[in-house]
């Protein structure tokens, strides 16, 4: 399988990232690390962001029907945000750019060249 292919595939989700992490010729491949560790954080920061609306939620249990409704919302703008920058993120990989996510990018740079 081509490097753009795996890559691409490491997005899907973190199952795959993991796998392609462990198994040789993919965990020698830069572009394939660099994808994989990048799509880890992005779940590690989805998982963080869950957390932080869930307590937004129970805040917002103070104004009943407002609060829920304003933390509903912004909870709709951030997932649609994060399938927007998983999208691109697969397009990306698959024409074979190394795509930084600010932060989680250079985290992801970091343990690709690691290695």
């Amino acid at each position: 399988m081509a490097d753009n292919v795996a890559g691409m595939l490491a997005y899907i989700t973190i199952i795959p990232a993991i796998i392609f992490l462990i198994v040789e010729p993919y965990n020698r491949s830069r572009f394939v690390r660099f994808h994989a560790w990048q799509n880890i954080f992005l779940h590690l920061a989805a998982i963080v962001m869950w957390i932080a609306l869930m307590i937004l939620t129970v805040a917002a249990s103070v104004v009943p029907i407002v609060g829920h409704l304003i933390v509903m919302l912004l909870g709709l703008v951030v997932w649609v945000g994060f399938f927007v920058i998983w999208i691109v993120l697969l397009i990306k990989a698959n024409q074979g750019q190394m795509y930084k996510l600010p932060f989680i990018g250079d985290l992801a740079e970091k343990q690709a060249n690691a290695m």
